[in-house]
């Protein structure tokens, strides 16, 4: 599975506004490193990122294990709002 196209519909499961979700791959200076960052509105980021973190870590979580069964990169998750 892609691994944006899993960023996206794990972070659309937990936002209201599921328009206001964007998920773009950005390139790395490392081939074994792949960035992906996700932009939701400013209401729905206590949302992504949780208490203290939890689910963005657990996000995070969920789609390096992804990687790790398809192509084995390091993914590095930026969360952010506009």
């Amino acid at each position: 599975m892609d691994l944006v196209l899993l960023t996206e519909e794990i972070v659309k499961s937990l936002v209201v506004d599921k328009d206001g979700v964007s998920v773009k791959e950005f390139p790395t200076e490392d081939e074994n490193t792949m960035l992906i960052q996700v932009m939701v509105n400013s209401d729905d980021i206590g949302r992504v990122i949780g208490r203290e973190g939890r689910t963005a870590n657990a996000v995070r979580t969920l789609v390096q294990a992804s990687s790790a069964l398809n192509d084995n990169k390091y993914i590095k998750i930026d969360i952010d709002k506009f």
